[in-house]
């Protein structure tokens, strides 16, 4: 079951986008992207509050997210938290089918 974790970094003075353009230039992005069980790595600026930028992070099971949690990176990820002032909340889904009839509001 894949696990999806939406994680919000609100900052002030355009610093929750400075730490996400950070985490894509200093390759650590990609190195999170290449992990075993990472499915989706995203970072998204909201249109209604430019202080925040929502990360879309998902895994194909917790042990993954675990080992993720474990390595080396989340010192980085910390440290350029800190290095921005970022303030964080989570929301936390887990991948069900899909029913049916919701395939008629989906456009491909």
């Amino acid at each position: 079951m894949a696990i999806t974790v939406n994680l919000r970094y609100k900052g002030e003075n355009g610093n929750a986008l400075k730490f996400a353009e950070e985490m894509m230039a200093s390759g650590t992005v990609a190195a999170i992207r290449a992990e075993a069980g990472n499915l989706r790595y995203e970072y998204y600026q909201s249109l209604e509050d430019p202080e925040t930028v929502l990360l879309i992070d998902s895994w194909e099971s917790q042990e993954a997210i675990d080992i993720h949690h474990a390595s080396p990176m989340m010192a980085t990820l910390a440290a350029l938290r800190d290095k921005y002032d970022l303030h964080m909340t989570a929301d936390r889904y887990t991948d069900l089918e899909a029913y049916e009839a919701d395939q008629k509001f989906l456009r491909q």
